[in-house]
């Protein structure tokens, strides 16, 4: 069974390779760490706050068993490369890895 993965397109279309690539790295962090129980990635395409330029926001709430959750909220504001939706989402997706890593580590030091 695979985990259930919701995506929020806020101001893009909704773009099957999009859906395709997340699921890819949802699928990735469940080989390297576990069974995820949901994932839910919102996908905010620039707008014209001037705090924000042209950059794509990627947010991803991953629940995971026991309670746990890995949260990746925030998006490098001054990292011109988060204009390419595609880096936007690898880079969230490495910050989803790096949380999980340190759970992990948290979990086995107890």
């Amino acid at each position: 069974m695979q985990t259930p993965i919701e995506i929020d397109f806020q101001g893009m279309d909704a773009r099957p390779e999009i859906r395709s690539a997340i699921a890819e790295h949802v699928d990735e962090l469940e080989r390297q760490y576990g069974r995820a129980t949901a994932c839910r990635v919102a996908l905010k395409a620039p707008g014209g706050h001037h705090r924000t330029g042209g950059l794509y926001e990627v947010n991803i709430r991953l629940a995971l068993p026991n309670g746990r959750e890995v949260n990746v909220d925030r998006t490098a504001q001054a990292d011109e490369r988060h204009s390419d939706l595609t880096f936007a989402i690898n880079d969230a997706f490495k910050r989803a890895r790096r949380q999980l890593q340190d759970q992990v580590g948290r979990m086995q030091a107890r």
